[in-house]
């Protein structure tokens, strides 16, 4: 009996060392992301029982777990750990993992970081607009204070501008607008090989679809009413996986409000329905430009505005231009900080 409460009480200790070693560890958490700075890039991958240190960003409602990798060039986490972590009644959750990496080897002068991004499903796409500006603030909230950040991303490169407002105004490059290299098999009947309102037969229904990549692919199609004209639950991920887009696409769902004022509902590849998609959205300004839907560009006298075109997204509104100057669209939002955290690799 002795030795029976002798172990009990060792057992107890090591309990009560487990978690003060715990609690200290929770209490030692910053308000913020923690300040140190990184400079080695080696590669260390997490293990199962593994715990992982995160900050959790939202972009309109578009949620993502950000993972500090300044000291990698290759994310800390597999596909399906990115997954298991997005899970909403197991663990964080959230619509993809977001890892802040180092600069590519031997193009330090022309990027300052790298971003990758796992969706919930495990995989990964080419590039996230409201992703990137949870990034560009998770580096801000780091101690990288800067006016903007030259950011190495799978569909090139990415400048997001940190604004006094709080928003961020992100340079997402230029519409691609081939069609092979959105990439879709739908038959081109505008220029630039494009495809613009192109009829698809899918899920039952006729559909007219205009087909742009930000980097990645979107079909974007114009409807009346966005509550009436379509089913959203069976009419996206049947898009979503149309033979049409080899590499499956996200589907905007766009009604016109004025020739300032869209209003979508977005399917996103891999996350299924989301609150936002940044990319997504300046697909989606490029298309209905391109068919005629609204003008290019709305002086603030008629009900413009000075950042471009508003589109009403079901987390808010992001705002977007097309300049004509240089062909490229700028894209500005919020970023927010949600939490903070650590979480146990399962």
């Amino acid at each position: 009996k002795e030795e029976v409460m002798r172990a009990s009480r060792q057992s107890l200790s090591v309990l009560l060392a487990l978690c003060a070693s715990t609690a200290a560890a929770w209490t030692s958490l910053p308000h913020r992301p923690s300040l140190t700075p990184r400079s080695s890039t080696s590669i260390s991958m997490a293990s199962e029982g593994d715990s992982v240190t995160f900050a959790k960003y939202e972009g309109l409602g578009n949620d993502f777990i950000l993972i500090d990798d300044r000291d990698k060039s290759a994310p800390s986490l597999t596909p399906d750990q990115s997954e298991r972590l997005c899970d909403r009644n197991f663990c964080v959750g959230g619509d993809g993992v977001i890892f802040a990496l180092a600069s590519p080897e031997g193009e330090e002068e022309e990027y300052d970081f790298t971003m990758r991004i796992y969706n919930s499903d495990g995989s990964e796409p080419e590039m996230c607009g409201n992703g990137i500006r949870c990034l560009a603030q998770f580096l801000k909230d780091l101690g990288e204070d800067a006016s903007s950040y030259r950011i190495n991303t799978l569909a090139g490169p990415i400048v997001p501008v940190m604004n006094d407002d709080g928003t961020v105004t992100v340079d997402m490059g230029e519409p691609i607008l081939d069609g092979p290299s959105v990439p879709t098999t739908l038959e081109p009947n505008a220029d630039s090989n494009s495809a613009v309102e192109q009829t698809l037969e899918c899920n039952g229904k006729e559909w007219k679809v205009s087909a742009v990549s930000m980097g990645n692919p979107h079909a974007i199609i114009f409807v009346e009413d966005l509550e009436e004209d379509i089913d959203f639950e069976s009419d996206g991920p049947a898009l979503e996986s149309s033979p049409a887009f080899p590499a499956k696409t996200n589907v905007e769902f766009v009604q016109v409000l004025s020739p300032s004022h869209l209003k979508m509902k977005v399917w996103e590849r891999g996350a299924g329905p989301t609150l936002a998609c940044g990319t997504g959205t300046c697909a989606l300004v490029v298309a209905a430009i391109r068919a005629g839907k609204i003008p290019r560009t709305v002086s603030e006298e008629d009900g413009g505005h000075a950042l471009g075109t508003r589109v009403t997204l079901p987390g808010g509104d992001l705002f977007i231009e097309w300049r004509e100057s240089n062909n490229r669209i700028y894209m500005t939002g919020p970023a927010t900080l949600s939490f903070q955290g650590s979480a146990l690799l399962k």
